[in-house]
């Protein structure tokens, strides 16, 4: 009935929390704190995320945040999404009636100032160390922090962050300019840190790493390096003597070679998930992974020079848990290593074969034949792969559901009517520049 609150008068304020913390949709949880005044307050305080893009000021507005929401356990910052201003100049309607010298006016002019002097200024847009000792002192509770291309944010920062954080268990610097000594920090006080993403960390070196490996041993799980010049085998070498609890390992680098991935080979056992981009890594390094990561589910390799059908037999013998494969730009790799992997490793779910120009239709009949829980098959530039290799994929791969064809020339009608006979559960079909289709 208009004009009577049924639900705030009947409900208490625990039942409207739990409510909102069941809305997965942000849409629908802005919606509801449209409502009434009280919802706009109980929807903070069920808020646990926080995203922010480059904006005006952001110290400030972090300081601005932290007031408003008192239970954010994530926040992710990324420089990279640009966030347009509202204009600040009045309507031409209202600009009539407005005395100039009204305070409102007056303050308007104030911040019209700051966003123009703000716009000669790039600094002025982008996070600093004063902003990461705010966003520690008003979210000393938080998990996860993504700082993703903050170039202003350093070691002073993040050592400020360290020690009020000291229940972060995610932490991505993609891209800031942090040093040893901040890396450090994170290693001597945030020792439930699980997950560290330091690609593009270009200030980092050996030594800020293996401080923080020493520190987060006990609970380190996930890392990620990328185009760190400075970061070398000594610090995977701390990895595999420490890290005995290592699961994921993202590694983008010339400068890792056999000694280093041997190392984490050796002491991490747990290793699930593998993505290497490393030219100087050889069939040696690969020997040792398929020997000792039993545990191995995903193994990404791209454009690798040194890796070889020898280093595919390895993986194929040892890693019998393998469930994702993707290689791309492998052009040493041939239909002998693909036939491998798919005699040793028969829980395979998912299969990306991307420009390796060795690999032909020999490769893919053996994942047909050996493979029958393959899900998904992403076939990208393959050109020496013929109409049977999808023939026997129709035949033995039953539960296939996502099939990717890209720039395919030697796949046709005939292996697209085997797929639609054999994989009935096919929900996924991009075909492209597969002339004969």
């Amino acid at each position: 009935m208009r004009g009577h609150d049924r639900i705030n008068n009947c409900l208490p304020e625990e039942l409207i929390l739990e409510i909102f913390r069941r809305l997965e949709s942000k849409p629908n949880r802005d919606a509801c704190s449209l409502v009434c005044k009280r919802w706009l307050s109980l929807e903070r305080f069920s808020r646990t995320t926080l995203r922010i893009g480059a904006s005006f000021s952001p110290d400030d507005f972090i300081s601005l945040l932290s007031r408003r929401f008192l239970y954010i356990t994530s926040i992710h910052v990324d420089e990279r999404i640009s966030v347009s201003l509202p204009s600040l100049s009045p309507s031409p309607k209202r600009k009539r009636g407005r005395d100039s010298s009204s305070p409102s006016s007056s303050k308007r002019k104030k911040l019209t100032d700051k966003t123009h002097s703000g716009a000669e200024n790039v600094e002025s847009s982008s996070l600093t160390d004063t902003g990461l000792t705010a966003l520690a002192n008003g979210f000393p509770r938080i998990e996860n922090l993504s700082l993703i291309w903050c170039p202003n944010v350093s070691s002073v920062g993040l050592c400020s962050l360290a020690q009020k954080c000291t229940s972060l268990k995610s932490l991505d610097l993609q891209g800031c300019y942090v040093g040893d000594q901040g890396l450090a920090a994170v290693g001597k006080f945030c020792k439930q840190l699980e997950e560290l993403n330091l690609r593009f960390c270009e200030g980092l070196t050996d030594v800020g790493v293996i401080d923080l490996v020493v520190g987060c041993s006990k609970s380190l799980k996930s890392i990620g390096v990328a185009a760190s010049a400075k970061i070398t085998d000594l610090s995977l070498e701390a990895v595999g003597s420490h890290c005995k609890l290592l699961e994921v390992l993202y590694l983008d680098s010339e400068y890792i070679h056999d000694k280093g991935l041997i190392a984490v080979a050796q002491g991490c056992h747990r290793l699930k998930n593998l993505k290497l981009q490393c030219v100087s890594v050889t069939d040696v390094a690969f020997a040792a992974v398929g020997e000792l990561c039993t545990s191995l589910e995903r193994l990404a390799l791209y454009s690798f020079q040194h890796f070889t059908d020898k280093g595919m037999r390895a993986i194929g013998k040892g890693s019998k848990k393998l469930k994702d494969l993707t290689l791309s730009d492998c052009y040493f790799v041939s239909c002998k290593g693909l036939e491998a992997i798919a005699h040793g490793c028969k829980e395979l779910e998912r299969v990306e074969i991307n420009g390796c120009h060795n690999i032909g239709t020999r490769g893919i009949e053996a994942i047909g034949k050996s493979c029958p829980r393959l899900k998904e098959l992403a076939l990208l530039y393959c050109q020496r792969i013929g109409n049977s290799a999808l023939q026997e994929i129709g035949k033995g791969c039953k539960s296939l559901e996502i099939l990717h064809l890209v720039d395919c020339s030697g796949i046709g009608d005939i292996a697209m009517c085997s797929i639609a006979k054999g994989c009935r559960n096919l929900k996924k079909l991009h075909i492209r520049r597969c002339y004969e289709v």
